[in-house]
């Protein structure tokens, strides 16, 4: 079972997280950030993983820490649960729609990190979540699990919807890319990633 376990604890944010990315899409995140708990739930969900995790942090100062540690730690855990990629399809693309907004992601687990961030959010905040962290989140991601990834909004006006769609597109492309294929060695004529 391809799977991982990740501790982070730092003067600003202690985060302990499991994946399981040949799980039933359930998803346990006790971040004290609700929209980012949602955002978790969908990823797992949508991913097909199984996914817990339990943080904290300075919140009294801002979310900024908690989300993009949370970020680093999801990255640290989805490289290690990987391994050296033997067998994985390596590439993963969606479209997803949520009511009216549309969002296009495309995955690359190729080891190169690379965030091309396409969304283009009209509200600064969901609530009292800061959008600004919607894209910390993503370069996190990236940056820790080694991934290029690409985000482009085709359509939207509601602010929650587009952020929604972009975290179902990137669930599926990738559940895709980590998917094996069924061919043995590491999909590259490197013959590493």
């Amino acid at each position: 079972m391809r799977k991982a376990e990740v501790e982070r604890k730092t003067k600003e944010t202690s985060i302990s997280l499991r994946l399981v990315l040949d799980g039933k899409g359930g998803c346990r995140a006790k971040t004290g950030v609700g929209f980012l708990d949602h955002m978790l739930d969908l990823l797992a969900r949508h991913g097909g993983f199984d996914l817990s995790v339990e943080a904290s942090g300075d919140l009294h100062v801002d979310d900024h820490h908690l989300v993009e540690d949370v970020a680093i730690v999801l990255g640290d855990a989805l490289k290690k649960a990987l391994a050296g990629k033997e067998g994985i399809s390596r590439y993963g693309w969606a479209v997803v729609p949520m009511d009216e907004s549309l969002v296009m992601c495309a995955v690359d687990l190729g080891g190169r990190p690379y965030l091309d961030y396409g969304l283009e959010l009209p509200a600064k905040r969901v609530k009292k979540f800061e959008i600004e962290l919607i894209e910390e989140f993503y370069r996190a991601v990236v940056n820790s699990a080694g991934m290029n990834l690409h985000l482009r909004q085709l359509a939207g006006r509601n602010t929650h919807h587009i952020i929604e769609a972009s975290f179902k597109a990137f669930a599926r492309a990738l559940a895709q890319a980590a998917a094996t294929s069924g061919h043995g060695g590491v999909p590259s004529t490197k013959g590493v990633l």
